[in-house]
C-alpha cells in the first residue's frame, strides 16, 4: 500500500489526544474521522487537528469507504463490540489497551481477526516504549536474562476522573486495564508462557464498584517470576515503574526513562525513531497495513494476557 492512510479515530479524550499527537509524526497518514459522545467538544478537537468528519456513532466513520482504518480509544466495555464491529466493516483496527473486559470478548475478537486477515491490534504500549525495548533487545542478544520483575502501578483515584482529571463515564479497572499492560509485558520479556498466576484484591469501594488496591504474582514457564502491586489509593508518586532483576544486570523502567540498578540514567533516545511509546505503537500498526504482516502486539500475540486475567478474575471470585 502507498497511498495515504485514511483513519478514523474513536474517542477523543485523554489517551485519543494522544494517539492524534503521535500521527502528526507520521508520514502518510490522515486522520479523516473522529468520533466521540459529545459532539461540541468532538468539533473543538477536530478543528484543531484539522480533521474533516465529525461523529457521535462509530457507525457513521465505518460507513466511510475512504476509511481504512480505526483507532479506538473509547472505554473498556466497548472494546470487543467495537472491535468486532470494524473489522466486520473491513476496517483494520487498533484498539487501546484492553482488548476486552472479559474472555469471552477477547476470544470472539481473536477469533474474527484471525478469518479476516486485515491487521487487528491491542495497544500494548511497554512492548513500544523505549525503556522496555532497550530491555528487550539485550534479551534477545542474549545478554540479559529475566530474574524477577518488580512492578508497581499507583494512582491516586478515588473518584470517576480521567487522566486529565475529567469525570468518565465509564469505571476504571486494575485487573482488565492495568495489570493487563504488565501480564502482557512479562510474558513478552521472559519470553515463556505464564504457568502460574495468583492474585488479591482490597475491599470492593462502596460507589465505583471496584477493588482499589491489588497484588498479583506471576510466574513464567523460564522460571522468571513477577510481582505486581497495584493501587487507586496511592498519592505518589504516581504512575507504573519496573524493576527488572537479571543475571547480569538490574534495569528499572519508568515510562520512557530507564536507570540502572544504581540509578544512574541509561540514555534510550537511539532505541527506535522516537521517544513516544504510543506513536510508536501507532508506527508499527500503520506498518503492519502497509507491509501486509502481523504486527507487534497482534490481538493474536497479546491473547494469552487475557487468558491469564479471566484466570485470576475466577481467583478472585471464589476468595
Amino acid at each position: 500500500m502507498s497511498k495515504i492512510i485514511k483513519v478514523a479515530l474513536a474517542g477523543a479524550g485523554a489517551f485519543g489526544i494522544k494517539h492524534l499527537d503521535g500521527i502528526k509524526n507520521i508520514d502518510g497518514v490522515e486522520v479523516v474521522s473522529l468520533v466521540s459522545r459529545d459532539v461540541e467538544k468532538t468539533r473543538e478537537v477536530a478543528a484543531k487537528y484539522g480533521i474533516g468528519h465529525v461523529s457521535d456513532k462509530l457507525a457513521d466513520s465505518l460507513a466511510l469507504p475512504e476509511v481504512d482504518a480505526v483507532i479506538l480509544c473509547t472505554p473498556t466495555q466497548m472494546h470487543a463490540e467495537q472491535s468486532i464491529a470494524c473489522l466486520k466493516a473491513g476496517k483494520h483496527v487498533q484498539v487501546e489497551i484492553p482488548l476486552a473486559d472479559t474472555w469471552q470478548g477477547a476470544e470472539e475478537v481473536a477469533a474474527l481477526a484471525n478469518k479476516c486477515g486485515l491487521v487487528a491490534m491491542c495497544g500494548h504500549t511497554r512492548r513500544f516504549n523505549p525503556s522496555h525495548q532497550y530491555v528487550h533487545k539485550k534479551i534477545v542478544a542474549g545478554e540479559f536474562n529475566i530474574q524477577q520483575m518488580d512492578v508497581q502501578t499507583y494512582f491516586f483515584r478515588r473518584t470517576n476522573m480521567n487522566a486529565l482529571g475529567q469525570p468518565r463515564s465509564w469505571t476504571d479497572h486494575l485487573l482488565w486495564h492495568h495489570a493487563a499492560h504488565t501480564v502482557d509485558l512479562f510474558a513478552y520479556q521472559s519470553g515463556g508462557e505464564i504457568v502460574q498466576a495468583n492474585a488479591l484484591q482490597g475491599p470492593i469501594h462502596p460507589t465505583l464498584g471496584i477493588a482499589m488496591d491489588m497484588s498479583i504474582q506471576l510466574k513464567s514457564s523460564t522460571g522468571a517470576i513477577c510481582t505486581l502491586s497495584l493501587s487507586f489509593n496511592n498519592e505518589g508518586p504516581l504512575g507504573t515503574f519496573f524493576r527488572y532483576i537479571g543475571d547480569t544486570a538490574t534495569y528499572i523502567a519508568r515510562y520512557d526513562d530507564l536507570f540502572n540498578g544504581k540509578d544512574e540514567q541509561i540514555d534510550v533516545s537511539k532505541v527506535d525513531v522516537s521517544m513516544n511509546g504510543i506513536e510508536l505503537q501507532d508506527r508499527e500498526f500503520f506498518a503492519a497495513i502497509r507491509e501486509g504482516r502481523e504486527p507487534n502486539s497482534s490481538v493474536k500475540n497479546v491473547l494469552p494476557c487475557y487468558r491469564v486475567l479471566h484466570q485470576l478474575e475466577q481467583q478472585l471470585s471464589r476468595a
